[in-house]
């Protein structure tokens, strides 16, 4: 199976959500600031990044993590999920494919944090919201990512796009 977390800058939530699926940080206490900012590529990435599918690593279970922003696109993803199928249908592959879109998940602290961070180059005002914001929605991502664990073993199709909007 191969999981690709994705959101907007594909720096936060979804290096977040990739780090628990990959026990990377551990379910089982708050986060402190020193593990938030040590997590791989977590307010790391620019604009520059944005379409680019990120290796995380190998869950548990065998299974290949990646992360992916889509900016402002409404079409990135449709295609990457087209693309999938296509690959799957030409080279026979049974590999299933997990969209997890980690978006619902952001609260304000971590939008505006993002913005400061990584769009204005502001970090001692974006980096302590983007913690702030970490902190916040951590419980969320951990239960996005159990979720997504259990549809993509549930789920009968090849390519399967998570909305995850019961997570707003």
């Amino acid at each position: 199976m191969i999981y690709i977390y994705n959101d907007f800058g594909g720096t936060h939530t979804t290096a977040l959500a990739a780090a628990y699926h990959l026990k990377k940080i551990s379910a089982d206490h708050k986060l402190t600031r020193a593990e938030i900012l040590a997590v791989p590529f977590f307010n790391k990435l620019n604009s520059s990044d944005m379409g680019k599918i990120i290796y995380h690593g190998i869950d548990d279970e065998g299974n290949s993590v990646y992360t992916v922003g889509r900016g402002t696109s409404k079409h990135l993803l449709p295609a990457l999920n087209n693309l999938s199928l296509l690959l799957q249908q030409k080279y026979k592959g049974n590999e299933k494919i997990i969209f997890s879109n980690t978006s619902p998940t952001v609260p304000f602290a971590m939008t505006i944090g993002g913005l400061c961070s990584r769009w204005m180059k502001i970090d001692f005002i974006g980096v302590p919201l983007l913690v702030l914001g970490a902190k916040q929605c951590c419980q969320d991502i951990i239960r996005l990512v159990a979720y997504t664990k259990k549809a993509a073993r549930t789920s009968e199709k090849k390519v399967t796009v998570l909305q995850n909007n019961s997570f707003k």
